[in-house]
């Protein structure tokens, strides 16, 4: 690849431009062969820019006064968000003067957009929303997160092999474990299209190796590398395990306060809450990416602090220097897709 360049929505996400030019700085500290089109107000932009010293020759700031709400709706996202911050971030990606972008903005008028700019890539019916979600072990990629209500045994397949991908990408997999996220473990449980989904994962050849069926309890125990599932399922679930880490987290905080002898033993347990704090931390988990289309996305959390945004750059940046539109290309034509995937179908329906 030649130069990495990044595409950054600078105006969207709960703090705007400080958060994103923050961000940004933290995330050449790192990343030292990248540039930067930041999209935003320029009025804005010049002076948070100025103020980190060296970041003004990374960074090339493309003027617009025009920005996507939290209340927009992905429809008038569409039409009249294209000449937005977002919207001039994702057609940068599309145009080729960036390999990826990133946007703390609106997550429904970004899946919108993306769509409309980059379309999908060939043999992908449905993008899907994946992310790395802490576990008792290393982290797992789950999708989809939202994108897809309602996903069928082609649209499950597809996911299958786009989480997988990912995950030879993002955490260097050589041969990362799939599960589907299921009512039980046993091949008899679960409704029929989670059933012929696992059937056909489980004569795939691809650099995969496919787990079965997983329960709930399994999300967070990490007993796999990508864990799929229909959006409905999956966003009910992240959000579950989001608010769950929320309640531990606020018990646990009242419990230390409960007394002198409960404080003592705050102070003493406070290196292991510390490392626990960590790895909970959003912040350290940021960057969501819309798999499936043709060019590169990434969300970060709207409420990501500067940490946060660096490390969904981060993801951004190996993304584009694996070139994983490519490689998701590549394993849904050696799995055999459309014509050939139809007739696995047949046999398992």
């Amino acid at each position: 690849m030649s130069q990495l360049t990044i595409a950054l929505d600078a105006m969207g996400g709960d703090s705007g431009a400080e958060m994103v030019v923050e961000g940004t700085a933290i995330a050449t500290k790192r990343i030292t062969d990248a540039n930067f089109l930041v999209f935003g107000d320029q009025g804005v932009l010049d002076p948070l820019i100025a103020a980190h010293g060296g970041l003004s020759d990374r960074v090339e700031i493309r003027h617009t006064d025009l920005e996507i709400t939290a209340e927009d709706k992905p429809s008038n996202a569409v039409r009249r968000g294209q000449k937005s911050s977002m919207g001039l971030a994702v057609a940068a990606v599309r145009d080729g003067e960036a390999q990826v972008a990133v946007s703390a903005g609106n997550t429904g008028a970004l899946m919108a957009l993306s769509k409309v700019l980059l379309r999908t890539l060939p043999g992908i019916d449905r993008p899907a929303l994946a992310t790395l979600i802490p576990t008792r072990g290393r982290d797992t990629v789950m999708l989809d997160l939202g994108a897809n209500v309602e996903a069928g045994v082609e649209n499950l397949v597809q996911f299958a092999v786009m989480g997988a991908a990912f995950a030879r990408t993002v955490l260097g997999l050589e041969r990362p474990t799939v599960g589907l996220l299921n009512v039980g473990v046993e091949e008899l449980k679960g409704h029929g299209t989670v059933k012929a989904t696992g059937q056909l994962l489980r004569d795939t050849t691809l650099p995969l190796e496919f787990s079965g069926f997983i329960e709930g309890d399994g999300i967070s125990a990490g007993v796999v590398d990508v864990l799929v599932t229909d959006g409905f399922t999956g966003n009910i679930a992240i959000k579950t395990a989001e608010g769950t880490a929320k309640l531990i987290s606020a018990m646990l905080a009242d419990a230390f306060q409960a007394g002198f002898i409960s404080r003592i033993g705050y102070f003493l347990a406070n290196p292991g809450l510390n490392a626990l704090r960590s790895h909970l931390d959003p912040n350290s988990h940021n960057g969501a990416v819309f798999l499936g289309l043709n060019g590169l996305v990434v969300k970060s959390h709207g409420n990501a602090n500067p940490k946060g945004f660096a490390t969904a750059i981060g993801v951004a940046e190996r993304m584009a220097r694996a070139n994983l539109c490519r490689l998701i290309s590549d394993d849904l034509t050696n799995f055999g897709h459309h014509d050939q995937l139809e007739q696995k179908m047949v046999g398992v329906e």
